[in-house]
């Protein structure tokens, strides 16, 4: 396929970054200039010649700018088929002459509807001629050239500087498929919005779409190939932090510094410092503490085998002391809201480190979805944002748990949120001692959290277990007692979980009969 020379050009944007700069290009091939309302405007402001599509058409824009681009003329210029001897008489006949480059990107819809605004404001940010447009020129990119991302310019610009005014046919394919993908994520946006804005939970068609952030070196293993993008709602995270240093992350990174974020997430700043280390999306250590450095070297207590090559996340801005701690520990990835200059300058030290800064923490009750493949599918279901306090607690024993042990409870009910099921967690003193996860059995999550605490009461040197005196999370319900029994030998005083077995009444009265209380939440957090 030979290359197409640009004659004509149609410019209709809404984002100007860059216009001016390739509009004066175009003009240097004389390449001739058509535009619309503030495109124009701009365009002539700037000295550059431009012809309104007004009279390109015939027809004046109408209905408060609605109608400006429908138009035969319009179409028929960028559809033509240039060596189609019927396309080309049809334009002889209705005075249709040649679009051979289109440059458009949309009403700013997503924009609106992020920053909270009224339903008739969205609605007008809809975009009709744009999309319609820019489908034209896709399908007929054969002879057409179309322009969807400021990001292309210069791709376009070079290619026109190569070929004295001329883009190929590689170039135009490339161009189109970007240019279908940003109309479907287009549509995808605003069938999103109407869904939610008529509250249709289970909408009869779905789709999702997301902007390329990077291409990976690789997947899970060496063998696949992987690619990171930004899409959805916006939620604060590993998908909107900075990069401040580090080699390129990983797909696990990415995964696991998600984890680790969402976690710490859960704990405000306002009343404790926290850190979560996780490893494989699962947390190896959580605690809450009067300053980061005091949660750091209590979360890390916890497991520092697992958390050798972990990530960390924090839910203050990282200070300097924190970050010498953490330095010491091979770490892969921390992920914070923010660093003080001394702890940017010790992080520096260790090249290979990544660090991730973002702008606040994720709220943990905003609503939103997950969406994740299966064969031939998708499962999509609203994120856990179920949140446990003190209020909601039932006591189901004699014994009531105290203050502390309540504490205690809360804390790590919400850290069972974060661990692959089946998950059972040890919490003494703000800071998980223990955590079992993603096991078939419950029984089995018990006996490895509680074999954890001993190792890490072990590797300090005390003679007890730091499940001794703890409380334990179930992020399920005990379907039978064995898996309390095994908490309780572990230690463990007081115990936290949903309820809702057919075996409640069993496992109540072996808590019963060791003399620790038993609270049930009412609410699970399977974690799959």
């Amino acid at each position: 396929m030979t290359t197409r020379l640009i004659r004509r050009a149609l410019l209709s944007v809404s984002d100007k970054t860059g216009l001016i700069e390739f509009a004066q290009t175009l003009v240097e091939f004389d390449i001739e200039l058509v535009s619309t309302g503030g495109t124009a405007a701009t365009l002539s402001t700037a000295g550059l010649p431009v012809r309104d599509v007004s009279e390109l058409t015939g027809f004046p824009e109408m209905m408060d700018g609605r109608v400006k681009t429908l138009h035969p003329i319009v179409h028929g210029g960028l559809l033509s088929v240039r060596d189609n001897p019927q396309h080309q008489q049809a334009q002889v006949d209705h005075n249709i002459g040649d679009i051979d480059l289109l440059v458009v990107n949309l009403y700013p819809f997503e924009a609106t509807v992020a920053k909270g605004a009224d339903r008739a404001t969205c609605i007008e940010n809809i975009d009709i001629g744009g999309p319609a447009m820019i489908r034209s020129a896709a399908k007929n990119h054969r002879d057409v050239t179309v322009i969807v991302d400021v990001e292309d310019y210069d791709a376009v610009a070079a290619e026109l500087k190569q070929n004295k005014g001329a883009t190929s046919y590689e170039l135009r394919q490339q161009l189109a498929a970007t240019a279908y993908a940003r109309t479907a994520a287009y549509d995808t946006a605003i069938s999103t919005w109407f869904a939610q804005d008529q509250e249709i939970k289970a909408p009869r068609r779905q789709s999702f779409s997301g902007t390329l952030v990077q291409s990976l070196r690789y997947g899970e293993n060496p063998h696949q190939d992987a690619q990171f993008y930004h899409g959805g709602q916006a939620r604060e995270g590993v998908a909107t932090a900075q990069q401040v240093q580090g080699k390129e992350l990983s797909f696990n990174n990415i995964n696991d510094t998600d984890a680790a974020f969402e976690c710490v997430s859960e704990f405000s700043a306002k009343t404790h410092a926290a850190i979560a280390i996780i490893k494989h999306a699962n947390p190896c250590g959580v605690a809450l503490g009067d300053t980061l450095t005091d949660a750091y070297r209590s979360a890390l207590r916890c497991d520092p085998t697992s958390a050798f090559g972990g990530i960390v996340a924090l839910n203050r801005p990282i200070d300097a002391l924190t970050a010498e701690e953490i330095t010491k520990v091979f770490t892969e990835v921390i992920i914070a809201p923010g660093a003080d200059e001394d702890a940017l300058a010790i992080i520096a030290a260790k090249k290979n480190l990544r660090l991730l800064l973002t702008r606040n923490l994720a709220d943990p009750t905003a609503a939103g979805v997950n969406v994740r493949s299966v064969a031939g599918g998708y499962l999509v279901q609203s994120r856990d944002a179920g949140i446990v306090d003190a209020k909601d607690l039932k006591v189901v024993t004699k014994r009531a748990p105290t203050q502390t042990e309540l504490a205690d409870m809360t804390f790590a009910f919400k850290v069972a949120k974060h661990v692959k099921s089946n998950a059972i967690i040890y919490v003494k003193d703000l800071a998980t001692v223990g955590i079992g996860a993603g096991q078939m059995s419950r029984v089995d999550s018990a006996r490895i959290a509680a074999h954890k605490a001993a190792d890490a009461a072990y590797a300090d040197n005390l003679p007890d277990s730091l499940a001794k005196g703890s409380v334990v999370a179930s992020d399920a319900f005990f379907p039978f007692a064995d898996g309390l029994l095994t908490a309780i030998e572990a230690g463990a005083t007081a115990v936290i979980q949903p309820g809702g077995s057919m075996r409640d009444d069993e496992v109540i009265a072996a808590a019963d009969d060791a003399g620790i209380a038993m609270v049930f939440t009412g609410m699970r957090h399977f974690r799959h």
